[in-house]
């Protein structure tokens, strides 16, 4: 199997609300502020309401949560749904402390996302699998997602 650079996707984040420690770990609600999405097949914005109901484990990881939209500079509408994982270490801490960025290797950071239209120029993404690595950018987050060809 190869995988292909299919886009990159660069989301602002809000404020998040934490509801606090339940029976499974720490839940945040995290808004979608606004991002960009930029390939050669598919460009636009990240828009409209979204957010991360992202689960911290006692473990030290954050099980991401995510539900948003693309409008693609043509107009079309693709839903974005991802789950995946984030190694919450020390230098992820200290970047989200501070409102910094990190590199890819700085971290495990991997989101399976799952896109969804009804627009026919963008059928395709309907039956294709994505995978990506992610990074931490100052006030969101910053992912290079590949298509599994």
């Amino acid at each position: 199997m190869e995988l292909a650079l299919e886009f990159t996707f660069e989301a602002q984040l809000g404020e998040p609300l934490v509801p606090g420690a339940g029976p499974y770990g720490t839940r945040m609600v995290i808004p979608l502020a606004s991002g960009t999405v930029k390939g050669d097949r598919i460009t636009g914005t990240v828009t409209g309401t979204g957010g991360d109901w992202a689960l911290v484990g006692p473990d030290g990881w954050a099980r991401v949560d995510v539900r948003g939209q693309i409008l693609t500079d043509d107009g079309a509408v693709i839903l974005v749904t991802y789950g995946g994982v984030l190694e919450l270490n020390e230098k992820v801490m200290v970047a989200m402390a501070a409102g910094e960025g990190t590199e890819f290797e700085d971290q495990y950071f991997r989101i399976t996302p799952r896109l969804e239209t009804g627009d026919a120029r963008y059928g395709w993404v309907n039956q294709t699998v994505f995978i990506a690595r992610g990074r931490l950018v100052g006030g969101g987050v910053f992912y290079e997602v590949y298509r599994a060809a």
